[in-house]
C-alpha cells in the first residue's frame, strides 16, 4: 500500500522515514520527492508498505505527530490515472464560433 507523507522539513531524509516507518511493518520502497532545479525537498514523499494493515497502523500511529520539528500528515496516496477522461470535472476544450454581424 502506498502512503503520502506530507509538511516535511527540508532536514528530513528518506532514511528518516525508513526508520520511522518500519516500526510498523515491512517496507517496498520510500521516497522523497525533490525541486529538478535547486534539489531541496518539495516537503512531501511516498512510503510503500508490504501489508495494507501495516500502512494503516502507520497511518494511525503517524499522522499528525512531530517529524524533526514539524507535524507530519500520513495518508493513503491516490493512484495517479493517465486516462484524461476518467475527471468528469474538466470540461473538455471547444473552439468558440466566431461571432458574425449582419449589418
Amino acid at each position: 500500500m502506498n502512503l503520502y507523507v506530507g509538511n516535511l522539513s527540508p532536514e528530513t531524509t528518506e532514511n528518516d522515514l525508513r526508520k520511522l516507518f518500519s516500526e510498523f511493518g515491512e517496507l517496498v520502497s520510500v521516497r522523497i520527492l525533490k525541486d529538478i532545479e535547486t534539489g531541496q525537498s518539495r516537503g512531501f514523499g511516498f512510503v510503500e508498505m508490504a501489508d495494507k494493515y501495516s500502512a494503516y497502523d502507520a497511518i494511525d500511529n503517524i499522522d499528525a505527530t512531530y517529524l524533526l520539528g514539524n507535524i507530519v500528515s500520513v495518508k493513503e496516496a491516490k493512484t495517479k490515472t493517465n486516462d484524461r477522461n476518467s475527471n468528469n470535472n474538466r470540461r473538455s476544450f471547444q473552439q468558440k464560433k466566431p461571432f458574425n454581424r449582419r449589418f
